[in-house]
């Protein structure tokens, strides 16, 4: 009997690239710290501890919650999803970073205090919207389309003040208090474009492909689903903490 060899084709570029970022996502996102959106104990102990200017050491932390930052991420996936020209996707992206950037340092320069349990809430309403939008939920229900650059820049203050909550949550040094938080900003859009580079390589790669159409709608689908998970965690942990 003859025997043949079967060689398996391999998978094609783009498919390992998303493949490794949800690899990625999928550790973060299984962690309970990375889940409550947290700091690890680490860093807190670094935040509390620290005195004066310690510019590279928030940059770094900055990075570092940005890039874990599922929820943010999810956010800037569905912005981004059906961008083609550059000069879109820095429009976009930079309106974002405006909104959060405000609101992240007024927050927590200013002692203004959110209940981060609805902040967190509004941001997995975000995922929900951006999917809708780019499913064209809201043109088919209401007959026109909401202005997108405005909805990300009001969602961009929400998840600004996302990331205050958690900052809020450790008690500052008052020496180098201001050159800090800048120092860590600077760290989240670092960490922003770190993301985003990898994110658009992997739909870059995934657009070519004769099946982008058509799953495309699939992955809107799973984004709006996150999305409501993220929201439906924030408001069962709100009902629980609050006892309502």
């Amino acid at each position: 009997m003859d025997k043949y060899v079967v060689l398996q084709r391999p998978r094609p570029l783009w498919m390992r690239a998303i493949g490794f970022l949800v690899m990625l996502f999928l550790i973060t996102f299984m962690t309970p710290e990375a889940f409550a959106h947290g700091v690890a104990d680490d860093d807190k102990t670094f935040i509390e501890q620290s005195s004066g200017m310690q510019l590279l050491p928030f940059i770094y932390l900055g990075a570092k919650h940005m890039v874990t930052g599922y929820d943010h991420l999810l956010f800037l996936v569905g912005v981004i999803f059906f961008l083609y020209r550059m000069k879109d996707i820095g429009i976009y992206v930079t309106l974002f970073a405006i909104g959060h950037s405000v609101t992240l340092l007024y927050g927590v320069l200013s002692g203004t205090h959110v209940d981060p349990y609805i902040v967190d809430a509004i941001i997995g309403l975000s995922v929900v919207y951006k999917a809708l939008d780019n499913l064209g939920a809201f043109k088919r229900a209401l007959g026109f389309q909401p202005n997108t650059k405005a909805m990300v820049l009001i969602f961009g203050f929400f998840h600004g003040f996302g990331l205050a909550t958690k900052l809020q949550e450790f008690t500052f040094s008052s020496e180098g208090l201001v050159p800090n938080i800048l120092a860590f900003n600077v760290g989240v859009e670092i960490g922003q474009l770190l993301a985003l580079s990898a994110i658009l390589i992997a739909i870059s790669f995934w657009r070519r492909t004769d099946t982008f159409e058509h799953q495309s709608f699939a992955a809107n689908v799973a984004l709006m689903s996150a999305g409501f998970v993220l929201t439906g965690y924030q408001l069962v942990g709100y009902a629980t903490h609050f006892g309502v």
